[in-house]
């Protein structure tokens, strides 16, 4: 299928400055339509060196390489041996080259110049590490972003840097599925910050973030011992989430196993019994059913227990511990920093979460809640730790780049 012109890949290709900010709700087409760009870039001009920079790199494989390699493939241009699997690295019959490589350490943004630096997910890459990447760039820089509250974009680059700025939304991009237009549409009228946020690009405020003290790591240590396992079901509208909890350290792991749509119960039954370990899996008791077609595969499964409170108790309990998630645990990562408290009519959170960006959230608090035995106590009241929260500039349309 050929690479539809959308809105959004006009809009980017039209932009001329050495800076270009890019804003943008949910399915607006922002990184998609930059690596479509980039990728013409580096087709029409020779011996560029292009790096696409994110904050981890199962971040990078689940997001930017899996989009470039698709635009590639879609446009009938990818070619294996081009593709070096090891470094993450395409080189173009121009000489040109894309890299992808992560920063989630300061040490890899001293690496060698490059010519254009697209950092994807800006507000993710902290700003002494974006300021390192940004001078070692001979020609362009490029950042996007989802506005979820105002970062070093705003506060460093916009007021005194000389930019284009640009702001997406999903009806910029026209190839965007009827379901998922509809999903949007859906949230943004039952929720004021996903609307301002998610639906129309504009900066929100990410106040009332539940969870504020999780740690990512790498990987999982070989000394950490795998104790629950959490189900959250889905299937057309909203994605199931696997979760497996593993004791370390004093706290817990919480490791994504699965965050996807369209899995029946034997689907994620298959998916279960795939993993290395098997543990007591604990799902929402809503859909007794489900758990039963699952147990009926051979799966040990037990329903939550709920009850009045019983999501606000179950939160209770995975503050009062250390939590530390997995870099490649990329949708978890994300409804961490965006599950919030619901807020007032002054702007003031609310002991109530928002019934959004929970999926995983929902199927790690089913199986804390049943590891951690100690009871329920009263719910505490909002306070400050709950509130948390010189060259040329290139100039290019869709044919005929050049520099």
């Amino acid at each position: 299928m050929p690479l539809q012109q959308t809105t959004a890949l006009r809009k980017i290709s039209s932009l001329t400055k050495r800076l270009r900010i890019i804003q943008g709700g949910t399915s607006a087409s922002k990184t998609f339509s930059i690596l479509a760009y980039l990728i013409h870039v580096a087709q029409a001009n020779d011996n560029l060196v292009i790096s696409v920079v994110s904050e981890s790199l199962p971040h990078l494989k689940l997001g930017a390489i899996r989009d470039f390699k698709n635009i590639m493939k879609m446009q009938k241009y990818w070619d294996e041996g081009a593709w070096s699997k090891g470094e993450f690295v395409y080189t173009f019959p121009t000489g040109s080259i894309i890299e992808f490589f992560s920063v989630d350490n300061a040490g890899k943004a001293h690496g060698p110049r490059r010519d254009i630096l697209f950092v994807n997910e800006a507000n993710n890459v902290p700003w002494p590490i974006y300021r390192q990447l940004a001078g070692r760039t001979r020609k362009l820089i490029i950042i996007d972003f989802n506005p979820v509250s105002a970062f070093w974009a705003h506060e460093k680059l916009m007021p005194y840097r000389v930019h284009d700025f640009l702001k997406l939304t999903y009806r910029d991009n026209e190839a965007l599925e009827k379901s998922l237009v509809r999903e949007i549409e859906e949230n943004a009228a039952i929720d004021d910050n996903y609307r301002q946020v998610y639906a129309e690009g504009e900066v929100g405020r990410n106040e009332g973030q539940i969870m504020t003290n999780w740690v990512h790591i790498p990987n999982i240590p070989e000394e950490a011992r795998l104790v629950r396992r959490g189900l959250d079901f889905g299937y057309s509208n909203h994605p199931s989430a696997i979760i497996d909890i593993y004791e370390w350290n004093g706290g817990y792991i919480w490791d994504e196993i699965l965050y996807e749509k369209g899995y029946d119960n034997p689907a994620l039954a298959r998916v279960i019994k795939e993993q290395d370990e098997q543990v007591l899996v604990v799902a929402d008791s809503a859909e007794p059913k489900s758990i039963d077609e699952i147990a009926s595969e051979g799966v040990m499964i037990i329903g939550a227990e709920k009850g009045a409170d019983s999501i606000r108790n179950g939160i209770q309990k995975v503050k009062r511990v250390q939590v530390y998630v997995t870099e490649r645990s990329t949708n978890l990562i994300k409804e961490e920093r965006n599950y919030l408290w619901k807020l007032d009519k002054n702007g003031e959170p609310l002991n109530v979460p928002r019934d959004l960006f929970n999926h995983g959230m929902d199927a790690g608090r089913y199986a804390m809640d049943d590891l951690i035995e100690n009871a329920p106590q009263p719910f505490p009241s909002n306070d400050e730790d709950d509130a948390d929260t010189s060259d040329a500039p290139i100039t290019s349309g869709l044919v005929g780049t050049s520099f």
